[in-house]
């Protein structure tokens, strides 16, 4: 019942803010000139200084999924990387943090390490697009902050994840 009442509540936060922006891509300060932009597409969530993509204020960016004590990139996982980098790619000014995180099965070091290494798989991926490595840091939260509450496979396949944060834009 929290999690459907939090998602209602973001729902409406994100309706009221795409009510009150403008469509126009570049604006003009008080002084004259313009300010920069940041390129995404119509609808899309808002782009939030520590927005993340588990929660959809990371803009287009996507969280990736990865399989049971594993940081290899999946199919699905490479072409949500594959959009990310074209949207990081034509927004020079915005800046990440690539979060990994684990299930609640396995210990704590184990699961701090495993979420660095799928961290790391995501930030390698995306270098290797052509996104700036100096535009990317990591972090691991291993399995102390799930996205997704149980004990079962419907939980835990939440969880094995890596996720944007903005950090800069």
């Amino acid at each position: 019942m929290k999690a459907t009442s939090r998602n209602l509540f973001m729902t409406l936060i994100t309706l009221f803010a795409l009510s009150m922006t403008g469509c126009a891509s570049n604006s003009e300060k008080a002084d004259g000139s313009a300010s920069e932009s940041v390129v995404s597409d119509a609808g899309s969530a808002p782009l939030e200084l520590n927005g993340s993509s588990d929660d959809n204020t990371a803009g287009v960016l996507e969280t990736v999924y990865f399989d049971f004590d594993s940081s290899r990139l999946t199919s699905a996982a490479r072409g949500t990387l594959e959009r990310n980098a074209e949207f990081l790619k034509n927004n020079q000014n915005v800046d990440i943090q690539i979060e990994g995180h684990a299930d609640e099965r396995g210990g704590e070091q184990y699961n701090l390490a495993l979420g660095e290494r799928r961290a790391r798989s995501v930030k390698d991926y995306l270098t290797a697009l052509g996104v700036d490595a100096n535009r990317v840091s990591v972090i691991s939260f291993g399995k102390t902050t799930p996205k997704a509450f149980g004990h079962n496979e419907q939980a835990w396949s939440q969880n094995r994840r890596a996720n944007f944060v903005i950090t800069a834009k």
